[in-house]
């Protein structure tokens, strides 16, 4: 969201909350998704997504690297979920892989893609472990690519099939269904930058695949509706902290980034300035009467993705043009109409990621929020970051995540304290694990993974997660 207050961190200077509480229902977890840990990318009858598409493309991962092993979550699940259990994890979001349960993304269901997803929420509910389906996190079905993928506004209509699959076998188990995560990387990093599958660098493509994922959210909300009316609903954003002194940039900026989705979703319409925007790149015919009305669907909560800021202005077309976003480039731009904006080089200190660490800007988008959609519950599905760690004997301390993380959690715990209206926080992420376009050259988890013998080693941020758990307290 716009924070124009490049000052704010000196005007409220940051400080730690330790030794404050959280309210009893405050949930405190992690995240993963399917494709970065689940390996078994060709066992019990799945099919190829657009990430194994793209990851045996030479050129596109760094090292050559493929998620067809990655953690090799699918073979060791119980392994897993004793760890979660020793930490005392009160909630894990987990994505579905789509080509598990249905191959092609269309037709009949594969029983095994199923009852592996039974055996995982059945197994966290048996250990006090409160599940988080995400039905969709960027592993589109190969299949339904080569038809045009999100760029063909049928992939809508067979998500919500898919959808009603999955919810129809797990609805009874699951209480809490997130349909899309970070659309604006599916839609703008997979057809606008090339930096993620499916690897398409055109601006049309990206912003007909952004309302095509808008129009797969709001019919998949009315399918869980549906068949899981007792369960919570919730869509995930990656939200780009937009700072600046230069009002039309970051205005551009933040249409692009946060209100393609929260105007639809969450208001009802697109922001008349993205449209205007954005009309020498396409003509906006993609958007038929009645989209909006299915796309704006009431939700249980927003689930809030954060790890950095941005800062822009508008480029003299002189100087060489920075270009820091914090995407992997790729020759494309996830900014289509945008081109003269800049994405200026922040002071640090970063993480492996080469994100800037801003806690304070976090805890104004947590307000910001919480201003615009006074009614709507939030809660952090994913924040955390990368780091050069070392294994060292049994242990691996990793210093830099946990002042990562007590910074962060104490910035939302400030944000509680103006009012906002935080239902959980989860860490990004349980594993160690395929970091998408960087492979497996940056380790996010808490537990460490060696990618050799996938021997799993809890880190010191994991310990410190457990302790704030069970104090349910910022630990000293």
């Amino acid at each position: 969201m716009t924070i124009n207050t490049p000052t704010h961190s000196r005007e409220r200077p940051e400080h730690f909350e330790v030794g404050s509480g959280f309210p009893a229902g405050f949930l405190f977890g992690s995240a993963t998704a399917a494709y970065q840990i689940e390996g078994a990318t060709e066992a019990d009858g799945r099919g190829p997504s657009i990430w194994d598409t793209f990851s045996a493309t030479p050129g596109k991962i760094v090292g050559g690297d493929t998620g067809a092993v990655a953690d090799d979550h699918y073979n060791r699940l119980d392994t897993d979920l004793d760890l979660m259990a020793e930490l005392g994890l009160e909630a894990y979001r987990f994505s579905i892989a789509w080509s598990r349960i249905q191959p092609t993304g269309s037709g009949e269901v594969n029983p095994a893609g199923l009852d592996f997803y039974r055996r995982l929420v059945d197994g966290l509910t048996a250990r006090g472990i409160r599940p988080i389906a995400t039905l969709y996190h960027w592993d589109l079905p190969q299949a339904l690519e080569d038809l045009g993928g999100w760029r063909n506004r049928e992939t809508a209509y067979r998500f919500a099939e898919y959808t009603r699959l999955v919810v129809a076998a797990l609805g009874d188990r699951v209480p809490v269904w997130t349909t899309l995560n970070e659309p604006w990387c599916s839609a703008f990093l997979g057809y606008g930058s090339g930096a993620h599958a499916p690897g398409v660098t055109d601006g049309d493509a990206a912003l007909r695949a952004m309302h095509h994922l808008n129009l797969a959210h709001g019919l998949a909300v009315q399918e869980i509706r549906e068949l899981a009316p007792h369960a919570e609903v919730s869509v995930t954003l990656n939200f780009h902290v937009v700072r600046g002194d230069d009002s039309e940039a970051v205005r551009r900026i933040d249409a692009l980034a946060n209100r393609s989705f929260t105007g639809p979703m969450l208001r009802g319409a697109y922001p008349a300035d993205l449209i205007e925007d954005t009309s020498t790149v396409t003509d906006w015919s993609f958007v038929l009467p009645g989209d909006d009305v299915i796309i704006h669907q009431p939700l249980d909560f927003l689930g809030v993705n954060y790890y950095s800021t941005t800062r822009v202005r508008t480029w003299d077309g002189v100087s060489p043009r920075e270009r820091a976003d914090g995407h992997k480039d790729a020759g494309g731009s996830p900014w289509p109409g945008s081109e003269h904006v800049e994405f200026l080089h922040q002071e640090g200190p970063f993480t492996a990621m080469g994100w800037n660490i801003a806690p304070d800007g976090l805890e104004e988008l947590l307000v910001s929020l919480s201003d615009r959609f006074p009614d709507l519950p939030l809660m952090i599905t994913e924040n955390g970051a990368a780091f050069e760690d070392e294994v060292v004997g049994d242990r691996v301390p990793d210093r830099l995540r946990v002042d990562y993380l007590r910074r962060h959690i104490s910035a939302a715990h400030r944000a509680m304290g103006r009012g906002v209206d935080l239902r959980g926080y989860l860490v990004w992420s349980l594993l160690d694990n395929f970091e998408w376009g960087y492979g497996f050259s940056k380790r996010f988890g808490i537990i460490h993974v060696d990618y050799d013998t996938q021997k799993r080693t809890v880190k010191d941020s994991g310990r410190w997660l457990a302790a704030l758990i069970e104090r349910r307290a910022i630990p000293e």
